[in-house]
């Protein structure tokens, strides 16, 4: 008669196996050790014939970057120690394997009151999967998006929210008036000044889609770039040691004269050139206060070979990749590039400053170890152009006072 989903995902390809197509390793080689390896194989094995399961393992046994990690190069050979994370590597793009797991292509049949629950840094797997369930659910719904003290989520077993969910549950299986429909459809809560607001729409109707134009000298900037504007490079080394942070480049607005609300999606448009034939983007947004202390707000990903937009379901404000075949790239070219950086909601401080920042890899300084990718194993030198010619921007969802 109802149910809530509570912090759930939609599109198991990119909520799940693949954040920008790029593997989301640490996740499956954590949440393994909750399974029985006894008792399971992967279904590669049964949707290939033997002999086309053994060529698809040896091409994974040549990858060089399969290769740097001897637990996924393992895999190939013993396929029972994590059949699940297997099939993953065998099925690098999105289709009928992914298709088949996902709620997104099956949304459109749920037809009971439905309730989504995330937290604002599930940026990973949760939070879109709520927001696609409640944009494409037809039937009576609700959203709430809270936070946690930490990216690992709720407390077990999952209490803060016991009583949300027994008000839903007595509407709509005991026909309690609970008044719980008598709100507006959407509760988040806004980060910075940790507040509860009710909202009718998502994204809001009355966001300010603000354009922050990346500029010479690190600045981000609402004035677009001039001629000549050289751009802005780091170097991802792959071969570092744990205990150094990964190279980055950063820009960052200076000093805000007023608060300001970013609430609702955002998307980052760049241009770009690599050294190599392919490399991961990884972008953070931070909040950088005035005594040099920092909080992240969200993310994005994207490996550059999986550029390719549907033009059809993207929009300016949250594009969407096909993630169907790797386009080439030659190295030294530019190229423009589309990140969808998740959903939040969160209001910077008047004296602080909003930086964005690239890097090629994961970083055990900055990043919760389960969301941890595959490395591009290929030292690797990104170039960010931004200029009148490659006007490279972040589009933020301002929310006028």
């Amino acid at each position: 008669k109802a149910i809530f989903p509570h912090d759930g995902f939609t599109d198991k390809y990119r909520h799940l196996a693949y954040h920008g197509g790029m593997l989301n390793f640490g996740f499956y080689h954590h949440i393994w050790r909750l399974f029985p390896t006894s008792t399971t194989r992967p279904m590669s094995k049964d949707e290939f014939s033997p002999k086309e399961y053994e060529r698809k393992c040896q091409e994974l046994r040549d990858d060089y970057a399969i290769q740097t990690y001897p637990y996924l190069y393992k895999l190939t050979i013993c396929p029972e120690y994590n059949p699940l994370l297997l099939d993953m590597l065998l099925h690098p793009f999105d289709g009928p394997f992914y298709w088949e797991r996902s709620a997104h292509t099956k949304l459109d049949r749920i037809k009971i009151p439905t309730y989504c629950l995330s937290r604002w840094s599930a940026w990973a797997i949760h939070l879109p999967g709520a927001f696609d369930a409640f944009g494409h659910i037809n039937a009576p719904k609700k959203l709430t998006i809270t936070e946690t003290p930490w990216e690992g989520g709720f407390g077990r077993p999952w209490y803060e929210n016991h009583d949300l969910v027994l008000r839903w549950y007595d509407h709509w299986l005991k026909g309690n008036d609970t008044g719980v429909m008598d709100e507006p459809p959407i509760r988040i809560f806004v980060k910075g000044t940790n507040e509860w607001r009710y909202e009718e729409e998502w994204p809001l109707k009355r966001t300010q889609w603000t354009k922050f134009f990346l500029r010479q000298g690190g600045m981000l900037s609402q004035v677009p770039p001039e001629p000549h504007e050289r751009p802005d490079s780091f170097v991802n080394d792959p071969w570092q040691s744990p205990g150094e942070k990964s190279s980055c480049v950063t820009f960052a607005t200076t000093p805000l004269k007023e608060d300001v609300e970013v609430t609702g999606p955002s998307a980052l448009y760049f241009f770009a050139a690599l050294s190599t034939e392919d490399a991961n983007w990884f972008v953070n947004l931070w909040d950088i206060a005035s005594d040099g202390s920092r909080t992240l707000v969200t993310k994005g990903w994207l490996k550059a070979s999986h550029r390719e937009l549907d033009e059809k379901k993207s929009r300016p404000y949250q594009p969407y990749h096909k993630h169907l075949r790797k386009l080439p790239i030659k190295p030294d070219e530019v190229y423009e590039y589309a990140i969808d950086i998740r959903d939040t909601s969160y209001v910077f401080k008047a004296g602080h400053r909003i930086q964005l920042l690239f890097k090629g890899q994961d970083s055990p300084w900055e990043d919760f170890f389960i969301w941890y990718h595959i490395n591009n194993m290929n030292e690797t030198k990104h170039s960010i152009y931004h200029d009148s010619r490659y006007p490279s921007y972040l589009l933020l969802p301002v929310i006028p006072k």
